[in-house]
């Protein structure tokens, strides 16, 4: 009797487990190819249809509806076209291209090419603003011109093309991030301007068709392309990023702009649609952005405008703002925000950036995020003059200047109301009632990133993840501390672009990619390598008791014969503001000592068994450690503009060196408070 009740207990948990298991499968079921799901709903895809209906702009003669829509933009906007009236248009040479390959550099390319786009974009706005000719002629010089050239990518990423070479290749079209942008603006002013052209001369219209044709819309169709455009998901070797987004959007406005055909304006809907769940099935669920916040806005914020205009061209029918998920996606950047224009900078950002307001506010708006409209309004004061600014229409992407002006209108009005608040209450604390709403914590399950906050303003920012990850640095484990809007324990960040960058058996002999400059341990002589299997392990995250620990003994070399090191974060979020740090590990037999790395902006000042670091703002903050540690400072001296504008002239790295032969297993333990 007993054995048939317990055949019976292991029959019913066997069948509770298995009907657990095809739930949570088709749980995960709904959250693979969404894009497809949506399109998929009844007449939903008979609403998209050839024609350029979509837009909620007015004719180029309508000068009543251009006025209303510049506003108080208007003059800004002539002024700035103004300037290029009498630009020179700039020729980009071949030697030009090939300096990428011969030297690594790819700026050389890069300031004539974007110097000609923002002279086109900025008379492209002018005319629409002013609507008297008087910016047509120079606008057709630049049109012209980039009707001419026989591709619109960077040099730096032709060597997608198999040639592997930086001049453009006759034999493939490469449509990367910014030749679809160039298409995306030619797209824009053909629609706009063409009847305009043709009083010219017809043949410029028909050269801007031929081109667009020839550099973003054939090569997006023709499978004996797609081996150049990676982006687009039919390698599945190659990793999908930002670029998935970024290209697909563009290119899709360019098909809704330009395409006559209903029959290829299928055919590339269908392909954006694979593209798009083929990313959003490869990124986490988490709503988190792996590449940091400072891809945001050409990651997720490209996928909103992929999103906007599918929502735009089936008038309303396509429509994913509602989802859970895509609502996640908006708000990371205001999580990822420490003050000011500070943000947890992992991987290739900067620890220093403005947000992209626009993408952040058109984003939350369309998901009903007040977290996202209100962190683009905070993020829109100025201490220097003392109150918010207005937003200005950018000159670098036509979809988003086009966006601007249908969205500017309600973010001057919030401005306003803003700035009438600073008669009875100080910047900083309108600010603050923006940011109010922002969670004390937020925890990133499957990307393992760990934003915390305390009432004394600290913010912690600390991840797990691999060491394969976009844009990747090694650095499993690694970690920010702010206190206020102050800087203490700090990630680098990326420095400027160059062919090293972008080829892995080079990019980590680059300093700020390697492990030994983030605020991660060097066990046994080891440190962390690059690639998928080099991850975190039994990550946990208790935002309530601010505590948050991983694994990290994987993302470590076989020479460091570590078997086990778990790093504990403790953030309380009461009492007395502190952090402190446990490294538990285990090593199998020891070579060389282990060190810690901490990396500071500031002064350091060594005494025994801890440090003070002198930050900016005059706060100083103690470091205890182990007294088995001995402490050594070395600074880095920095010259990379991109460095310089953030952190100065250096940046100091602190190393607590343990003994040559310290044991085989222990613990570090440091204590940081402020003074």
């Amino acid at each position: 009797m007993q054995n048939i009740k317990l055949q019976m207990r292991r029959f019913f948990l066997l069948l509770a487990t298995l009907v657990a298991t095809v739930i949570s499968a088709k749980a995960a079921d709904t959250d693979l190819n969404i894009v497809k799901a949506e399109y998929s709903k009844p007449g939903v895809a008979e609403s998209f249809r050839t024609g350029s209906h979509w837009l909620p702009l007015p004719d180029y003669k309508d000068r009543a509806g251009w006025s209303k829509l510049f506003g108080p933009q208007s003059a800004t906007v002539v002024r700035r076209g103004e300037k290029y009236l009498n630009y020179v248009w700039k020729v980009i040479p071949a030697t030009t291209y090939l300096e990428f390959e011969r030297t690594g550099d790819r700026i050389v390319m890069e300031d004539i090419y974007f110097a000609n786009t923002k002279a086109i974009m900025s008379l492209f706005l002018a005319e629409l603003a002013e609507g008297k000719g008087r910016f047509t002629d120079q606008l057709v010089n630049g049109v012209w011109q980039s009707t001419q050239m026989t591709s619109w990518a960077l040099s730096a990423h032709q060597y997608f093309q198999h040639s592997k070479r930086p001049l453009p290749d006759e034999r493939e079209h490469l449509v990367d991030i910014f030749g679809g942008r160039y298409g995306e603006m030619m797209s824009f002013i053909y629609y706009f301007f063409h009847n305009e052209f043709d009083k010219i001369d017809p043949s410029i219209s028909c050269a801007m068709e031929s081109a667009i044709k020839r550099n973003v819309l054939d090569p997006y169709l023709d499978p004996n392309e797609h081996f150049v455009q990676f982006w687009m998901g039919y390698d599945p070797q190659k990793m999908l990023n930002n670029w998935t987004p970024w290209c697909t959007a563009e290119t899709m406005t360019c098909f809704f702009l330009m395409e006559k055909d209903p029959v290829r304006l299928k055919a590339a809907i269908d392909q954006s649609i694979m593209s798009v769940d083929k990313f959003l099935n490869y990124v986490k669920k988490d709503g988190a952005c792996e590449e940091g916040p400072g891809y945001w806005a050409v990651a997720y914020g490209k996928l909103y405008d992929y999103l906007q205009l599918m929502y735009d061209v089936s008038d309303g029918k396509f429509n994913l703002f509602d989802n859970p998920r895509i609502r996640k996606m908006s708000e990371f950047t205001s999580r990822a925000n420490i003050a000011e224009d500070w943000q947890v900078n992992f991987a290739d950002g900067p620890a220093r950036q403005k947000a992209a307001y626009q993408a952040v506010w058109c984003f939350g708006k369309a998901t009903g995020s007040q977290e996202a409209m209100k962190y683009a309004l905070a993020s829109l004061a100025d201490t220097k003059k003392g109150k918010f600014d207005y937003p200005e229409v950018t000159t670098e992407d036509a979809f988003v200047a086009i966006r601007d002006l249908v969205s500017f209108p309600e973010i001057d009005a919030r401005i306003d109301s803003l700035n009438s608040l600073l008669s009875t209450s100080s910047l900083a604390a309108v600010t603050a009632s923006l940011r109010k709403d922002v969670p004390v914590s937020t925890w990133y399950p499957e990307t393992e990133l760990c934003f915390m906050r305390n009432a004394s303003h600290w913010f912690l920012g600390a991840k797990g993840g691999f060491n394969n990850e976009s844009h990747n640095h090694n650095d499993v484990g690694s970690f920010v501390l702010f206190i206020g809007n102050t800087p203490v324990l700090i990630d680098a960040g990326k420095g400027t672009y160059t062919k090293q960058t972008f080829i892995s058996k080079e990019r980590y002999k680059i300093w700020q990619n390697q492990s030994q400059w983030h605020n991660v341990p060097v066990i046994n002589g080891g440190g962390q390598l690059y690639g998928a299997k080099y991850k975190s392990s039994n990550a946990f995250c208790d935002t309530k008791k601010g505590v948050f620990s991983l694994e990290m003994q994987n993302a470590y070399s076989d020479t460091s014969k570590c078997t086990y090191l778990k790093r504990t974060y403790k953030f309380p979020a009461k009492g007395k503001p502190s952090l402190t740090i446990i490294d538990d590990y285990k090593i199998s037999f020891r070579k060389a000592p282990d060190v810690e790395h901490f990396l500071v902006n500031g002064e350091v000042e060594i005494r025994e068994g801890y440090l003070v670091i002198h930050c900016a703002n005059g706060l100083n903050v103690r470091l205890e450690y182990p007294k088995s540690l001995m402490a050594t400072c070395e600074t880095k001296e920095l010259t990379d503009p991109i460095f310089t504008g953030v952190w100065g002239s250096d940046i100091k790295r602190i190393s607590l060196t343990s003994k040559g032969d310290a044991p085989l297993k222990g613990t570090y333990t440091f204590f940081i408070y402020s003074l």
